[in-house]
Order: C-alpha cells, then structure tokens, then sequence
C-alpha cells in the first residue's frame, strides 16, 4: 500500500493526491479512495480526462473566486457535478489574493509587494481570513455537508495551485477525522515536494526577467507558519476543530460523528 499522501501521477494535475491513508487515534485510518485534492482542472487533455475519470468521482468542489475560475475553467469528465464555493468571496482584494501569479511577469513590481517578508505577511493574513470569513465559513460548511453525502462520493475539491485554500479544507477534515497534528501537518507540507517541481519553469522565467526565485518560494510553496496562523484563528475564535466545525460551520456533533464514520475505518490487529 502506498504511503499517505503519495502524488497520483496524472499530466497538468500537480499535487494531485488522496486524502485518505492516515492514521487516526483509536486504531483507525482515513478511507482511501473517498476524496481528493489537487489544483485545478483546466490544463487536463484527454488523457489526463480519462484518467482523472478512472478515479471514479462523482463531484469536484472548486474553492476559487469566480475570476479564477473564468479565466481556467475546470475540464470535468462527463457526468461529474461541479460546485463553486467561492472562499475568498466577502474578501475586498480577493482577485489580488488569488491571482498573485499575475505579479510573475513583473519581478519590480513582484519585489514592492512581496519582498522585505511581505509575502509571508499577506499569506499569514490569508490563512485567517480562510478560517473565518463569512464566505470562507459558508464555503467549507457546504463542502463539508457535501462530503458527507454518499451519493456524492468520491469527491475532489481544489483551488488554483491546491494548496492554500485547499489546504485548509484537507487539515480541517484530516483535524476532525483524528488524524495527528504532526500528520496534518506533513500532509499540508507535501505540497511543497509535490507542486514547487511542477512550477520550475515558472521560477526560471522569473530569473530570466531579472528576479529573484526566492522571493517566488512563499508565494508558490506552503509554509509551517502559514497553517499555524489558521490553527491560531481556528482556536482564538472556536476553541478547536470541533467547535469550529459546530460554531463557525453551524455542523453539529452528529454530523461530525458522521463524517468520522463514512471517513475512517478500523484497522486490524
């Protein structure tokens, strides 16, 4: 059996991965096979179409803001249901927030705004504005009500690069399942081993216009302190995954037992 968190090799879909495979206390595990994460669909061929349809998945949730999705619509295989749950929506410079790839072409203009530790700033501000947005909260209340329904499983949810906003969305369920925090957080980290190689030539065209590819790295990687602010937030405002879930998501104790009973399976011995 694989390990967690093992890339699923499918061309234009980088960080493409199962969430399942983890260990939860108790004894358990996450059910593979249930729900998946990865960036968005939009560079997927016919290949890619046939593959990513070979995992069976009857709805995609997509996280991002509705400029992001005009500008690379997702390519779903026939059948599946798509759902837009704009997180970043009650945020006043979303389309600033999540088009950050569009300062790329410009390393002077990329430096003014990012450089000096600025970009960790504004990503450690993002992180708590996922946590407790309004349209962040209503977001992930309706992913999280959606996953629980069979019928519409397996699932995959993204955003643009699948690691920020869909970062959150994998801790948060990984958090509720069980599943340690040091588990959370080598499953929010891999984003670094299995995206940043996929954006290399992004990197090297920023070299070539005169910039400097670390000021790149905490804008296209994740960062420790990124999901500690989010926990931080979570916990300031709900005390821990379990209120936030209750409170902030309005999911009460049996629903979140009922996720952990589709989610996680017993493990022998």
């Amino acid at each position: 059996m694989t390990e967690p968190g093992a890339p699923i090799a499918i061309v234009g879909l980088p960080n493409l991965r199962d969430v399942g495979g983890w260990s939860t206390t108790g004894g358990g595990r996450v059910r593979r096979g249930m729900v998946y994460r990865s960036v968005d669909l939009g560079k997927l061929d016919a290949a890619g179409d046939a593959a990513l349809a070979g995992l069976g998945i009857r709805t995609v949730y997509d996280f991002r803001t509705a400029a992001e999705r005009s500008a690379e619509p997702d390519h779903l295989p026939d059948g599946v249901r798509a759902v837009a749950l704009d997180v970043l929506a009650d945020l006043a410079d979303a389309s600033a927030a999540a088009n950050l790839f569009t300062l790329l072409s410009d390393p002077k203009q990329a430096e003014a705004l990012l450089g000096g530790g600025r970009a960790e700033q504004l990503f450690t501000r993002s992180y708590r504005d996922i946590v407790s947005l309004p349209s962040a909260l209503s977001s992930y209340r309706s992913f999280f009500l959606g996953l629980s329904d069979a019928a519409a499983r397996p699932a995959l949810f993204h955003c643009t690069t699948g690691k920020d906003r869909t970062g959150w969305g994998a801790a948060a369920l990984l958090m509720l399942l069980g599943v340690s925090d040091d588990d959370v957080r080598r499953d929010y980290l891999l984003t670094n081993v299995e995206l940043l190689p996929a954006l290399q030539p992004i990197f090297a065209r920023f070299a070539a216009a005169g910039g400097d590819p670390d000021l790149l790295r905490p804008v296209l990687g994740v960062r420790e302190e990124y999901l500690a602010s989010a926990l931080d937030e979570m916990r300031s405002r709900f005390g821990d995954v379990e209120g936030y879930f209750a409170s902030g998501l309005g999911i009460d104790a049996a629903r979140q037992a009922g996720l952990r009973e589709a989610f996680v399976e017993r493990v022998a011995g």
